[in-house]
This record gives structure tokens, C-alpha cells and sequence, in this order.
């Protein structure tokens, strides 16, 4: 009975001491899990909206797990305060400038905050410090955007449906060139006088390119014209005396106008003839006159030669007259 009942407690008490240690050993491992017997700097970090932030959740730093969300509270009128523990250890790789913001473990995991390092010009943080928030596109926001694309992509899917439905029936230019064998026709010979065109823009460069190199070609007037100093000069001293001959004939034209301009003028004897109908008129009377007097001197003359007193004048100026006439003659034969 005695060794019975020894038994029994020795028993009883392996199996307490197994359950210590398991306890022992749970709350070890718990508090390994939840940083319980790790030193710890606290943090903390205002957010508008924690999207379904708990106590408890981890705290991420390069994907390192280094804390967890100590406590959460309002703050001020509609902010709300979290409160981190991160790992005294953690500290020297996370500046006063760092930013939280916060994500998800996965797709559709528990919400973690993610922290970022800052930059190396600010000092490392201290306990008590407060971060900044980065504001990042929540798991929500990303499957709004996911529906809105879905919605758009339907959409677009139902466009090109229609486009398709319109292609087969011949709507529109680009089914009707589809389907209408006329206008088909009429495209292929529009092709068919591009490649015309095309044909002679190429004839035409290439009789352009034989063109450039005769004008290149040694010896040729172009080339001699481009290279030859002397046909250079030459055709400068052509130009030159072009340029004096058309100066000679600006001085002639001028000379003719100003000339020109004095027949219309009564200050001289041509303006005065061609301009002034009284002197016109003058000149008329004056060779009528003269006509007139020509006409009474020959009668005067006439009379003359029937007077006795000069016809012996007159005959012997004839026989003279008509001497000269058959010595000159005679010269001639």
C-alpha cells in the first residue's frame, strides 16, 4: 500500500513537472513572439485611418519583423494614435526622418506597418519619437482600382465587339472597304498609281542625279563656271561692262526725256512751233508768202528777159550755158 501511494505521488509528480515545463516554456515562446522579454523603444504614429489596424499586429523593417503595435488610440478629433514597440537593436538602422505606413502580410493577410530607413543626414531615432506617415494605396483602394479596371477592360472588350460586328456587315469606311468589292477595286488602283508616282519620283530623281554629276563633270562649262578662276573673271568682266552699257542707256533714256520734255515746252523755237498754234499759224503765213513772191519774181524775171534793154544779157549767158554743157560732155565720152 505504501509503495503503491509512493508510486502515485512520484507519478503525480513528474507530471506537474512536465506541465511547468511546458508552461514555462510557453510563456517563453509567447513572450519571444510578442518582444516580452526584449528591451524596446516605443514609438508612435498618427494616422487618419488605421484600415483595420490591432493591438498586436507586427511591425516590418526591410522585411525584417521588429516590433509590434503596443496600443491604439484617438487622437485629437479624428486622428488615431498608435503606439509601436520596436526592438532596441532595430534602432540604429531607422532615422528620425522615417516613415511608417501600413500594408497587409499578403494579399489578404492580417495589416502589419511597414517602416521606412529615412536618410543618413538625420540622426537615429530615440524613444518616445514620433514618425511621419507615408500615405500608400490601401488593399481596398487596390481592388477599387482592380473593379474599375475589370469595368473599363468590359468595356473596351464591348467596343471592339461592336468594331467587329460593323467590320463584318460593311458599316463604316473600313467595313465597307472590306466588304464593298467596288471601293476595293478603286483602293487597289489608288495603290496602283502610288506606285506609279512612285516609279516616276525615282525616274525623275535619278535624271536629277545624272544632271548634278554632268554639272560636276571636269571641262564642262558648270564645272569651269564653279572652279575656273579665269572664266570666273571673265564672266565678271562681262557682267561689268553689261552693268556700264545699261548705265549708258539709263544716261540716253534720260537724255531723251528731258529732250522729250522740252518739246512740250514754249520756251524754245521747237517747243514754241509744235506747242503754240499762233506761231504754227505764223510760219503758215510766212511760207504762203514766200510762195507768193517766189511765183512774182519768176513773172518779174520773164518780164525782164522781153525787154530790149537786157535780152542780149540773157542770150549770151544761154550761149555760155550751153557751151559748158558740150565741154562737159565731151569729158564724159
Amino acid at each position: 500500500m505504501q509503495v503503491t501511494d509512493k508510486r502515485r505521488q512520484i507519478t503525480v509528480g513528474i507530471f506537474i513537472f512536465i506541465g511547468l515545463a511546458i508552461f514555462v516554456l510557453g510563456v517563453f515562446t509567447l513572450g519571444g513572439q510578442k518582444k516580452a522579454f526584449t528591451r524596446s523603444i516605443k514609438l508612435s504614429v498618427l494616422f487618419d485611418d488605421i484600415q483595420g489596424l490591432k493591438a498586436g499586429n507586427n511591425v516590418w523593417f526591410s522585411g525584417v519583423k521588429i516590433g509590434t503595435i503596443k496600443k491604439i488610440q484617438f487622437y485629437g478629433t479624428s486622428q488615431v494614435q498608435v503606439i509601436l514597440s520596436i526592438d532596441e537593436e532595430a534602432h540604429k538602422y531607422i532615422h528620425k526622418d522615417a516613415t511608417a505606413s501600413i500594408s497587409s502580410d499578403g494579399l489578404i493577410g492580417n495589416k502589419i506597418i511597414v517602416l521606412t530607413g529615412g536618410s543618413e543626414k538625420f540622426p537615429f531615432i530615440e524613444d518616445g519619437d514620433q514618425l511621419r506617415v507615408s500615405t500608400t494605396l490601401s488593399t481596398d483602394e487596390i481592388m477599387k482600382t482592380f473593379q474599375v479596371n475589370n469595368k473599363n477592360l468590359v468595356d473596351i472588350t464591348n467596343d471592339f465587339k461592336t468594331l467587329s460586328r460593323n467590320l463584318v456587315e460593311g458599316k463604316g469606311a473600313a467595313g465597307a472597304l472590306l466588304a464593298d468589292e467596288q471601293i476595293a477595286n478603286n483602293f487597289k488602283a489608288i495603290v496602283a498609281n502610288l506606285q506609279t508616282t512612285t516609279k516616276s519620283s525615282n525616274k525623275i530623281a535619278a535624271e536629277l542625279d545624272q544632271f548634278a554629276r554632268k554639272l560636276n563633270t571636269k571641262g564642262g562649262l558648270a564645272d569651269q563656271l564653279m572652279t575656273d578662276t579665269a572664266v570666273f573673271a571673265q564672266l565678271q568682266r562681262s557682267v561689268a561692262e553689261l552693268e556700264n552699257t545699261t548705265k549708258s542707256a539709263a544716261v540716253m533714256t534720260e537724255n531723251l526725256n528731258k529732250a522729250s520734255a522740252k518739246f512740250n515746252q514754249t520756251d524754245n523755237a521747237v517747243g514754241l512751233l509744235i506747242n503754240d498754234p499762233a506761231t504754227a499759224q505764223q510760219v503758215k503765213s510766212i511760207m504762203t508768202n514766200l510762195e507768193t513772191s517766189s511765183q512774182k519774181l519768176d513773172e518779174d524775171l520773164k518780164a525782164l528777159q522781153s525787154n530790149f534793154l537786157f535780152r542780149g544779157y540773157f542770150k549770151k549767158k544761154a550761149k555760155e550755158e550751153a557751151k559748158a554743157t558740150q565741154e562737159l560732155q565731151k569729158d564724159t565720152n
